[in-house]
């Protein structure tokens, strides 16, 4: 589980709670509105799937789960696993390979040393690699955007609701007393659209975002690798090449683990 999401939706929602609480004369009810919570939830909902086909939206939920369920791999460990496995093409040749990919979790890896023992041509190989990072990037990138989108709507319908407010307002104006009760329930979506878009779902679409970037970097490690083990290359150059993918703190640490 992804700690610092948790932590951070938590942390988020109890200091506007906590804020309510502590507020001189406010109540939680005041902040209640079904309406307001109508226009603004049931807004975006609609706009987005305007926006997206359906496929998109209903895969929407899978997209969001990776916010507190994922798993970043290890840059250390895949360099050190590319760089055995390189040992072992350099050692008992490319074919030996095939008797190691029982060991190896990495789907994309397996994909590689496959065609790499199969003795498919370099060039084959790297462009079916990237055309599967291509392809993962573009999915990202619609799961991303179908997140972002609906950030974006909320605000505005949050907008829309308070005009909705005001108007009602405006036409009620015999009566002065209900003009601050009124008000303060045509600000209330306003209020509704800022929090769910800045509070959920903007943040989730930037830790989708960085996910992404993780998983490409990952990728782009394994074809090089990859590549390097197809051309015969040195196991310690492959790793010197591989470690400058990554930060030099991390880097350091990796070489000393090889």
């Amino acid at each position: 589980m992804d700690i610092s999401s948790l932590i951070g939706l938590l942390l988020g929602t109890a200091f506007l709670l906590i804020a309510i609480a502590i507020a001189p004369g406010s109540s939680f009810g005041a902040f209640i509105d079904y309406p307001s919570m109508m226009v603004v939830i049931g807004g975006a909902i609609s706009a987005t799937l305007i926006s997206f086909p359906l496929k998109s939206i209903l895969g929407v939920g899978k997209v969001a789960k990776n916010v507190f369920f994922n798993k970043p791999a290890d840059f250390g460990d895949l360099i050190e696993q590319i760089v055995s496995l390189a040992e072992t093409a350099r050692r008992d040749g490319l074919l030996a390979l095939e008797s190691r990919l029982e060991e190896i979790n990495n789907s994309f890896i397996v994909l590689g040393i496959q065609m790499a023992a199969d003795g498919t041509r370099p060039e084959v190989i790297e462009d079916i690699m990237r055309t599967e990072l291509d392809a993962v990037a573009t999915r990202h990138k619609n799961g991303k955007s179908v997140v972002e989108q609906a950030g974006r709507f909320a605000p505005a319908f949050g907008m829309i609701g308070t005009l909705m407010g005001l108007i009602i307002m405006l036409g009620n104006m015999q009566d002065p007393a209900a003009i601050g009760p009124g008000m303060a329930v045509a600000l209330i979506t306003t209020l509704y659209g800022a929090v769910i878009s800045n509070l959920f779902f903007l943040p989730f679409a930037e830790k989708l975002g960085f996910i992404n970037k993780h998983e490409l970097l990952v990728m782009e490690i394994t074809v090089r690798g990859i590549m390097g083990i197809q051309a015969g290359d040195n196991p310690r150059v492959i790793e010197q090449k591989l470690s400058t993918f990554i930060p030099p703190k991390l880097r350091a640490s990796t070489q000393e683990a090889a």
